[in-house]
């Protein structure tokens, strides 16, 4: 499991936080707020069945020197059992939260059309437990017979065998995490594989016959240099996915990267050369067929994510396991990042002394600001007809004077319902005639790859915009 450069606020158990907002002054005159009585019947505010589930199997071989993630470190040396006590109870509990969960009128049990296992290294865990856990969502919820099932299999940790078995239970796709495809740069991450298991890997999948996988790649790593990143991006293209996820180094307190290293300082790249790997990747990864189509996310036609989508359209999810975070009745909850606090989380859970899935009031300015957060990561944008109805056309007319500049300076787009883009001079043109702006704009969205590299200060413009 690997962050991406802008995430959804998951927040610790039990109370839901207040969001912590960089607040940039670039508007003349005070926004209006989003406004608290909006319908909950709208597109946004209404809480749809969940259709969606995350499962965190948190067993990795050793920790990579950048992962701030709970996991369960099993040791390089450790035998691919079926009967390693610590999956083996591990899976026990997870499945026990599973049943523990309850569904609400209003979180009504709704067939699950995503699964997605993620990790640690989920291709650590021995198949038949992996059919454990989908038989036991099965059985709580349902999962659809053409349901996405996703897997994040490392090289080095699978063979034909199980990844076959794997698809037998009706996984049809996987996110191989490839990262870098020089040697150096694995080892100087702490990765467990070289560069010849990813092509053993690659080779797998392919003979295996996996239509739908994604391979993930970290810029901005240590030592990285242009050509290397050059290089991976071509290696990946040669492999042919059918997606392919690109992250940016992210240095995290308690690792030991973030013990080593400070961002933007030697040996890491700096902001600019960051900023270059980003471009590159878009440019390369375009030209080779590929649809830029969220701000770490390449697809070719027809191989969108459909779990991620989930997050990015802001729809409501189901998580189990170690750390992992839900979205459920307009409430984000977090499980403990600790086993012997998650054992305890579930026993609760058990013994009804918690309820992730209970009715919470949902206010309308968190869901705001999740909205425009979430979709402006999206090449789509935000649907701005939708989220005024949802929210004021005044929050319209804010987001529009803060995004003005940046409109002007190219790296805000804006769109008629016909997807035309609307240019700067017409955009202020209708600007100054007030109402004219509703019925002409449709979509708001950041501009491919400059504006993405802008994203956290244009997300945070608009924070100020609809929740001052």
């Amino acid at each position: 499991m690997l962050r991406s450069t802008f995430t959804p606020r998951f927040t610790a158990l039990p109370s839901k936080a207040k969001h912590s907002k960089t607040i940039i002054t670039a508007i003349t005159k005070p926004p209006q707020p989003v406004r608290h009585n909006a319908s909950v019947e709208n597109t946004f505010l209404q809480q749809h069945n969940p259709t969606s589930a995350y499962v965190h199997l948190p067993f990795c071989r050793k920790r990579c020197h950048y992962c701030d993630f709970p996991i369960l470190a099993l040791g390089s040396s450790s035998p691919q059992s079926n009967d390693d006590p610590r999956i083996l109870n591990y899976i026990d509990i997870l499945c026990r939260e599973i049943k523990a969960t309850s569904i609400t009128p209003s979180n009504k049990k709704s067939t699950l059309e995503t699964v997605f296992f993620g990790g640690g290294t989920p291709s650590l865990v021995p198949p038949k437990l992996v059919s454990l856990v989908l038989d036991t969502l099965d059985v709580k919820f349902g999962v659809s017979h053409d349901a996405e099932i996703s897997i994040e299999m490392d090289p080095g940790t699978f063979d034909a065998v199980k990844l076959k078995a794997l698809m037998k239970l009706g996984v049809n796709r996987v996110s191989l995490g490839v990262q870098a495809f020089q040697e150096e740069l694995l080892k100087s991450c702490g990765r467990a594989h070289g560069v010849e298991e990813i092509h053993e890997a690659i080779d797998i999948v392919g003979s295996c016959g996996v239509e739908n996988w994604s391979v993930d790649l970290i810029s901005s790593l240590p030592h990285q240099k242009p050509h290397m990143w050059e290089q991976s991006l071509s290696l990946t293209i040669q492999a042919n996915p059918t997606h392919v996820s690109v992250y940016d180094l992210q240095v995290e307190q308690d690792t030991k990267f973030g013990s080593l290293y400070t961002a933007g300082e030697f040996p890491l790249p700096s902001e600019n050369q960051a900023a270059d790997f980003y471009r590159m990747a878009s440019e390369m990864l375009r030209d080779a067929g590929y649809e830029h189509y969220e701000i770490s996310s390449y697809c070719k036609s027809g191989y969108q994510c459909k779990h991620n989508y989930t997050y990015w359209t802001n729809k409501p999810f189901y998580a189990f396991g170690l750390g992992s975070a839900s979205y459920l009745n307009g409430l984000r909850f977090s499980r403990p990042k600790k086993l012997k606090d998650y054992m305890g989380y579930v026993q609760n859970l058990e013994n009804g002394l918690v309820n992730c899935c209970q009715d919470s009031k949902v206010d309308a300015q968190d869901i705001a600001m999740d909205v425009v957060m979430l979709s402006l990561r999206t090449a789509k944008g935000l649907d701005l007809k939708s989220f005024g109805k949802a929210f004021g056309s005044s929050t319209i007319l804010s987001l529009c004077e803060v995004y003005k500049p940046y409109i002007e300076s190219g790296h805000v787009v804006c769109l008629d319902e016909q997807r035309r883009e609307i240019i700067a001079e017409e955009f202020s043109s209708l600007l100054s005639e007030g109402d004219k702006i509703d019925e002409v704009l449709a979509y708001i969205r950041l501009s491919d790859p400059d504006g993405f590299l802008l994203s956290n200060e244009l997300i945070s413009l608009a924070f100020n915009a609809v929740a001052p």
